[in-house]
């Protein structure tokens, strides 16, 4: 396997993640930077609560096929699992942390979702399926994406077992756990903002 191709492989899915569809989603909406608004996330909750429906669901389309895209080119291009699971990885750290923005990114969810459902399909439908309850049932997008975030290196473990695969998940969860640091300690002190379903 040729080594460099996969450097580039890995440095194409960073770039694929940092296109941050939040921001330039924004900007056709009129927004000159989503990150000064609301939240200050560059992601689908922030853009729901500023921009509504049709944005919030265009750039978690967009985040969604970032992953897919990047796992794709890991598998069809090498026909290996592991260099897929290194572009999901790459791809993820593109969206958290985007050369182009400053290195200030999103949370990573959406991207995560569109890894998870190439690299793991059953454990990724169990796994949202359990975070969206928890998100309907308390109305906080965050402890939903924690939770089912947590849970799927689990459900990998149960419905996969592959040890590649139940790591990957373990260093998604925790760069998605990092990411809600701040979301943790505001659902502490019981200060999270809820969002709206209906």
């Amino acid at each position: 396997m040729n080594v460099l191709l996969i450097i580039i492989a890995l440095i194409s899915s960073y770039v694929i993640g940092g296109f941050n569809s939040a921001y330039y989603i924004g900007k056709l909406w009129g927004i000159d930077d989503i990150r000064k608004y609301g939240s200050g996330n560059p992601g689908t909750t922030n853009v729901l609560r500023i921009l509504g429906k049709t944005a919030a669901l265009l750039t978690l389309l967009f985040d969604v096929a970032k992953g897919v895209v990047a796992v794709l080119l890991g598998l069809l291009l090498f026909k290996s699992s592991g260099v897929a699971i290194l572009c999901g990885i790459a791809v993820i750290l593109g969206h958290n942390y985007p050369i182009q923005l400053g290195f200030k990114g999103g949370k990573g969810i959406a991207t995560s979702i569109g890894v998870i459902f190439l690299l793991s399909p059953v454990a990724a439908i169990y796994s949202l399926l359990i975070g969206i309850i928890v998100i309907i049932i308390t109305k906080y997008v965050s402890l939903g994406s924690i939770v089912g975030s947590i849970l799927f290196p689990i459900f990998v473990a149960i419905f996969h077992g592959s040890w590649q695969y139940v790591l990957f998940g373990v260093v998604m969860a925790l760069m998605a756990v990092y990411r809600h640091r701040a979301n943790i300690g505001r659902l502490i002190s019981g200060t999270e903002s809820k969002i709206k379903l209906y």
